[in-house]
C-alpha cells in the first residue's frame, strides 16, 4: 500500500487547524465588552443611521444572526455574513437569504480556531456574498474579521442589550484586534 504524500500532507493540515485554537481568559471577558467601533443604540439602529456610516461602497461584514437579518432586511447585503443560528444563546432559524456562498465551520464557544481564521481569509477572496456558518459560537470571530477585512470594510456585529455596533477598518483597529487576540490563550 503506497500513501499519497499530498493527501497525507492534506490530512495532517487539517487536523492541526482543528488543534489550534485560542481560548478566552476571563480576564479579557471585560475588555471585550466595549465595542470596537461605533455604537448605535437600540432604536437608533435604523436604515438611515446605518447608511450614514457606510460610505463609498464598502464591503460589508457581519457577525451575528440579528445584525445580518436586519442588514438583509434593510436591503444592505454584507458580503460576508457571520451566522451560526443562534440569538442570544436561544436557537433560531437562519437570517433569510438569496444566493450566498455558504461555508461551515466548526468554532467553539470562548474560542477561535485556526481553521476559522483560515475559512475567513478565503472568504474574503472569494466573490460575494458569503455566508459562514458556525458550528459553535460566531462572537469572537469579530476579532480575525478586523484582522484580515479587505480595505474599505465596515464590520458590523450585535452589542447585547445595547445595540449596533459598526466598525471602520483602520489599521488602528487592526492592531487593536490583533493584540485582544494575542492576549488570548
Amino acid at each position: 500500500m503506497t500513501l499519497n504524500p499530498l493527501a497525507i500532507h492534506l490530512h495532517l493540515r487539517i487536523l492541526l487547524l482543528n488543534l489550534i485554537i485560542v481560548k478566552l481568559p476571563d480576564s479579557l471577558r471585560k475588555q471585550l465588552k466595549i465595542p470596537l467601533g461605533i455604537l448605535l443604540p437600540i432604536g437608533q439602529d435604523n436604515k438611515e443611521n446605518i447608511q450614514k456610516q457606510l460610505s463609498n461602497n464598502p464591503y460589508v461584514i457581519t457577525v451575528g444572526d440579528k445584525t445580518t437579518e436586519k442588514m438583509i432586511e434593510y436591503e444592505i447585503i454584507p458580503s460576508l455574513q457571520i451566522i451560526d443560528g443562534f440569538e442570544k444563546r436561544q436557537k433560531r432559524e437562519f437570517p433569510k437569504h438569496g444566493n450566498e456562498c455558504e461555508l461551515k465551520i466548526d468554532n467553539p464557544a470562548a474560542e477561535i480556531t485556526l481553521e476559522s481564521i483560515e475559512i475567513i481569509k478565503k472568504a474574503f477572496e472569494m466573490d460575494s456574498p458569503v455566508r459562514l456558518i458556525v458550528n459553535g459560537e460566531e462572537d469572537l470571530l469579530v476579532l480575525p474579521v478586523c484582522i484580515h477585512a479587505p480595505k474599505n470594510s465596515v464590520v458590523l456585529y450585535g452589542q447585547p442589550n445595547k445595540g449596533l455596533v459598526l466598525v471602520q477598518i483602520t489599521t488602528e483597529i487592526r492592531n487593536k484586534a490583533q493584540t485582544l487576540l494575542d492576549l488570548m490563550i
